[in-house]
């Protein structure tokens, strides 16, 4: 895929995941936690047996997206509780 594809795909699914975790975030950043949700979550996707990402489309920003997700969440364990 080309990379303004991955820049799509990684904004999209960066924002929305981080809209469900509830993690206030800027431009930049949603980009990088959704093209590196991407790859998180077509690695775990073909680790069970399904497609990972197949192009621009619903499954594979379902994919980013549950990477995201995934993502956030483990940098949110390591931060630890946040006082305030």
């Amino acid at each position: 895929m080309p990379v303004h594809v991955w820049a799509i795909l990684g904004l999209l699914a960066g924002w929305l995941g981080s809209l469900v975790m509830g993690e206030r975030q800027g431009f930049v950043m949603n980009v990088l936690v959704g093209v590196i949700g991407a790859i998180l979550g077509g690695f775990l996707f073909s680790l069970c047996g399904q497609d990972a990402i197949t192009g621009l489309n619903l499954w594979s920003f379902f994919v980013a997206l549950v990477g995201a997700i995934i993502l956030i969440a483990f940098f949110r364990a390591i931060r630890g509780p946040q006082v305030g």
